[in-house]
């Protein structure tokens, strides 16, 4: 705020400098807002809609014991099934987006309860329809299938009978579905001491300035340049889950016996092998993805006592790995210089790509980009089949990695935007295993454009942390938890008793294993295991390490090759979930069975920290 020359220095200190607020919603500028006409055009408009679609829920029932009667029946209950299902995602994408603008609406949260609940009901009528189909002998459904009444629903069907060997008698399943809330007890317990009943207390932050320590505070608080705050920060953060530590170690046991439990009931031959059935990943992907990661740990260990050194420090501990090695770049990007960095990195894919994702960004308004008193934080893409591929963001101006998340998020939006385009309905979402390609595709082309127009030294060797941090995080790191995931499931499957002390001797010799000899691991860290909130929903996170991996790969081979490698990567992003993600990924010119694309990024991880440390 400019002040006068003629005031006092008292006068200029004493002067409390206006708060900053986040404004209401109705107070945003209309163009800095999604337009969500391409869903509904007025709340008036969902509710007439609305009651419409809940009418549909009774109808269910006229097919059912139908299903065995012939391909035209059963065609006739799949299509209203799937027509239902459409109209669904459109009603819930519009109540959940008008949910997260200002999340205090009561209005919003009731929009999307209704919906939800009446998804729920949906889900009962039409419970009938998966039994009923894996009823039908294989004879009889070979017939069905060729037949030209179900050529549109071929592939949902023979996914459908993948598990039948998989799937018990209808008593047996009414059991297992019954005990579905108890289940969940694991997870519930976990969020509710992780997210409500944990506290820890207050920590000063490198101005002095006194700062509740939370989980998002304490990342924060790790990327702080004043190394007391980091330390104070981690030992008072895990001193909390010392305290804790048997009630977490009993959460996590009895999450890992539900999965053991559910893959016995099933039939599979581990619990790792159930999770894995859905996206029908062999187990050697997995395996594959741990040992290449194994093979290349002397890369990381150079990379941390490269941080030890530039940063000075006789010992480096993990506190120490999250802060840039150099100050973040002072630089500053409006709205427009951010939509235009990212639109200028995205130029090798072609001007269709780039024209569809530029509107979006201007004046279609796909996104809501600013923060408002309310607003969902965060960011995140929201495609649907009818609608357009929605961005919210809470861009800051004065933040690089905001410009990265933009690029992220358009890059799941133009998957949606290509999938919804080219496939029907009932194939165009693609599955978690390649939904994280195409967002970490974009990253990459970012990372490279604003490195190639570095100005300065310093400039380049932020970027190149930058991005050595994204793969150690993103592939080593989660290869890390992949492995603990692994290693707990298999204890439990050998009957090998889940105790605080087990779980912290797996995870502490992995600590030891991925951080290397030179590296302080201070005790409490092996209580990392038990504030991890996917490892109690395991065998997730292992997604994550190859889905940048093979982006590093695609980014490599579009970026060096020429047309025929372009129509193929955009010939992914088309391909919804028509095909297993394995061989979808392989026509786009990865092998994921292979090794051979961690490999790659694993090259390109040890080539960017030797150059990090020529540059410093």
């Amino acid at each position: 705020m400019a002040t006068s020359k003629a005031k006092s220095p008292k006068a200029k200190s004493s002067a409390k400098p206006k708060a900053k607020t986040l404004p209401a919603r109705e107070k945003v500028k209309v163009e800095d807002t999604w337009d969500l006409d391409s869903l509904f055009k007025s709340d008036e408009e969902w509710e007439a809609a609305f009651e419409k679609w809940k009418k549909l829920i009774p109808k269910f029932e006229k097919f059912r014991g139908t299903l065995a009667d012939g391909p035209k029946q059963l065609a006739a209950c799949l299509k209203f099934d799937e027509e239902f299902d459409r109209v669904g995602e459109r009603l819930g994408t519009y109540a959940f987006l008008k949910s997260t603008e200002d999340q205090a609406s009561s209005n919003y949260q009731r929009m999307k309860g209704r919906q939800q609940h009446a998804g729920s009901e949906a889900s009962q009528a039409a419970s009938f329809i998966r039994p009923e189909i894996l009823a039908i002998p294989a004879k009889k459904m070979k017939e069905y299938t060729a037949s030209k009444e179900l050529a549109h629903y071929k592939l949902v069907l023979e996914r459908i009978q993948r598990y039948k060997p998989h799937t018990l008698s209808d008593g047996e399943e009414r059991l297992l579905a019954m005990q579905s809330e108890m289940s969940d007890a694991s997870n519930r317990i976990f969020r509710q001491l992780n997210d409500a009943d944990l506290k820890f207390g207050m920590v000063k932050d490198e101005s002095g300035d006194e700062v509740e320590l939370s989980h998002s505070s304490f990342s924060a608080l790790l990327h702080s340049s004043n190394r007391e705050v980091r330390k104070t920060a981690f030992h008072q953060y895990y001193d909390v889950f010392a305290a804790h530590q048997n009630t977490l170690a009993a959460t996590l046991g009895g999450s890992v016996q539900r999965d053991v439990y559910y893959a016995k009931a099933r039939g599979y031959t581990s619990a790792r092998a159930s999770a894995l059935f859905p996206d029908n990943v062999p187990m050697s992907v997995y395996d594959n993805l741990i040992e290449e990661v194994h093979r290349r740990l002397p890369a990381l260990y150079r990379y941390f006592d490269l941080r030890k050194r530039k940063m000075k420090l006789k010992k480096i501990h993990q506190y120490d790995t999250y802060v840039p090695i150099l100050s973040d770049l002072d630089q500053t990007r409006n709205w427009k210089q951010g939509v235009d960095a990212v639109m200028s990195s995205l130029t090798p894919l072609g001007d269709e790509y780039c024209s569809v994702l530029e509107k979006g960004l201007t004046t279609a308004r796909w996104c809501d980009r600013y923060p408002n008193r309310g607003k969902q934080s965060g960011a995140f893409s929201c495609g649907s089949f009818d609608g357009a591929p929605y961005i919210l963001m809470n861009y800051q101006p004065t933040v690089l990695d905001h410009v990265f998340t933009l690029a992220h998020e358009a890059g799941h939006s133009m998957h949606s935007y290509y999938s919804s385009k080219t496939q029907p309905f009932i194939y165009y979402d693609y599955v978690i295993f390649v939904a994280e390609v195409a967002s970490t595709f974009n990253e990459q082309l970012l990372s490279r454009k604003l490195m190639d127009d570095a100005k300065t030294k310093e400039e380049r060797a932020y970027l190149i942390n930058r991005d050595i941090d994204a793969i150690r995080g993103t592939i080593i790191r989660q290869t890390m938890f992949a492995e603990f995931e692994k290693l707990i499931h298999e204890s439990a499957e050998a009957g090998e008793p889940l105790t605080v002390d087990a779980f912290q001797k797996i995870y502490g010799d992995l600590l030891s294993l991925y951080f290397g000899p030179d590296f302080a691991i201070d005790d409490e860290l092996k209580l990392e295991c038990f504030r991890i909130p996917h490892f109690y929903r395991a065998f997730y996170v292992y997604k994550y390490a190859t889905g940048l991996s093979a982006a590093i790969a695609l980014s490599e081979r579009v970026l060096n090759g020429g047309k025929q490698e372009l129509n193929d990567y955009l010939s992914f992003l088309k391909g919804g979930c028509s095909k297993d993600p394995l061989d979808l990924l392989k026509d786009a010119g990865v092998d994921m069975t292979t090794p051979a694309s961690v490999a790659a990024a694993l090259d390109r991880f040890e080539s960017l920290v030797k150059e990090l440390d020529e540059l410093l």
